[in-house]
């Protein structure tokens, strides 16, 4: 082996190490990779074409490397080849002999995470009286929102920004130890996601959020959320993630699908804060509460909220920053979360590896390809396709399928491997044309019933 190569082994080594040496509480929850699969992968060359997306951005996440902008997959493989050899590993700063190490934690993220969060400010012209001819600006909405970079870009709700229905050119915002506020230009929407960047010009600012995953989270973990709730600004809340897969409302009119449900306390004025994990990596954005009482005036929080899912935040932000707005190839298909896919494994007792197709588009890039939907025959549940590699890039988890198509361009093709019905025995591989989501699918049918995955029978 050259120098280069031998240096490139050492350092992949070591991120494979740091994806394995993870907080015990969390090693029965996430996926460890297999040690003799790990030793064939050892070889620098391998790295590209035998680690997934998912696999790469969780190895420079637990090695605190930022890949907030990478879009495509080779860009992960360059982040991982330019960090450094030796892990580097968040350190819990000790707190006095009286907090347990949980509360330490809990101290520390605070601390760090804090001064990037931010009070977000939308205001409008009035004219108070009908014999002035100068219009006044009063405020017209508020919320919460959370450096993303270091050129100054901002992260928040869309409906925060626009809550009278218009996007402003400008809003203002206030971070910790900032007297005045400042002035932030809007980049960029998408309601459907409910997600809007903002971009300050300052000289100094504090670090972004770190970025972690939300594709591995586990029910029950502790999450974090910072925000200001009834303007009451640097408020932090803690509480579990209660439920994964959730499908919230946007305010775009949209569902927004697989959200994260949670039970640290969310109240308006929260809207756009970040959600944290335990380490104060970012896993979404606080979005909706559950607040039957909302109707009647008295709407607060029950302990049932929403936030965006961060695998989706930096998808959205990404392309906003890049492009100003949202270029979506779409195949035209929906396919299952990867909790209940896992579920369903446990279920059939066989392994599902890859991306469950439980919905095609009629007349859409997946429906000319031939890919076929799981359906209900008779009493049975028929499986449909599972994809398995997209252009020969494994897919493990629906973030891979995500990342592997929105990285192409539209109207560019794309070779599908899939295994028909879940079978092993049945590969097929098949070939679409990617279109644009916005443009080029078919109006949507009225929705079918939906298939009825808590049961299964005979495999076809």
């Amino acid at each position: 082996q050259t120098a280069e190569a031998a240096g490139m082994t050492m350092m992949f080594a070591v991120a494979v190490q740091s994806l394995l040496l993870l907080h015990p509480s969390e090693t029965h929850a996430k996926r460890r990779p297999n040690t003799a699969l790990v030793s064939a992968r050892m070889q620098f060359g391998d790295i590209e074409r035998s680690l997934s997306v998912t696999e790469l951005k969780r190895l420079l996440s637990e090695r605190n490397v930022d890949f907030r902008d990478c879009l495509e997959k080779r860009d992960l493989v360059e982040r991982l080849r330019s960090s450094s050899a030796s892990g580097r590993f968040s350190s819990v700063v000790a707190g006095p002999p009286s907090l347990t190490e949980s509360e330490g934690r809990t101290v520390d993220t605070f601390r760090r995470v804090s001064p990037s969060v931010c009070f977000v400010q939308t205001s409008q012209s009035v004219v108070t009286s009908p014999f002035s001819l100068r219009a006044m600006e009063v405020p017209a909405g508020t919320g919460s929102g959370f450096v993303w970079d270091a050129d100054g870009h901002v992260v928040t709700n869309y409906h925060v920004v626009a809550s009278r229905g218009a996007v402003p050119r400008l809003v203002r915002l206030k971070l910790q130890g900032c007297s005045e506020a400042l002035e932030a230009q809007v980049v960029g929407v998408e309601a459907d996601k409910d997600i809007a960047v903002l971009r300050i010009r300052s000289g100094a600012l504090p670090p972004p959020v770190p970025v972690g995953t939300s594709s591995d989270l586990q029910v029950g973990q502790t999450v974090l959320a910072i925000g200001n709730p009834f303007g009451l600004d640097y408020t932090l809340t803690t509480g579990v993630v209660s439920a994964l897969g959730r499908e919230v409302d946007g305010a775009g009119g949209r569902p927004i699908k697989g959200c994260i449900q949670t039970d640290a306390a969310i109240n308006p004025g929260s809207s756009g804060g970040p959600l944290l994990d335990s380490r104060g990596r970012l896993i979404g954005i606080n979005t909706a509460i559950l607040s039957p009482g909302a109707k009647g005036g008295v709407g607060g929080n029950i302990g049932i909220g929403f936030a965006i899912p961060v695998d989706v935040v930096r998808r959205v932000v990404t392309q906003i920053i890049r492009h100003g707005r949202v270029v979506r190839p779409s195949l035209g298909v929906n396919v299952l979360d990867d909790w209940r896919r896992r579920s369903y494994e446990e279920q059939l007792g066989q392994p599902l590896p890859g991306v469950l197709v439980v919905e095609v588009v009629d007349g859409s890039p997946a429906d000319r390809a031939g890919l076929q939907a799981a359906r209900v025959r008779g009493a049975d549940v028929v499986l449909g396709d599972l994809i398995t590699h997209v252009d020969g890039e494994p897919v493990r988890q629906v973030e891979d399928l995500l990342s592997a198509v929105e990285e192409k361009a539209v109207g560019e093709r794309v070779e599908l491997r899939v295994l028909r019905n879940c079978d092993a025995n049945r590969p097929a591989t098949l070939s679409a044309q990617l279109v644009d989501r916005e443009r080029g699918l078919p109006a949507a049918a009225p929705a079918a019933p939906p298939v009825p995955f808590g049961r299964f029978g005979r495999r076809r």
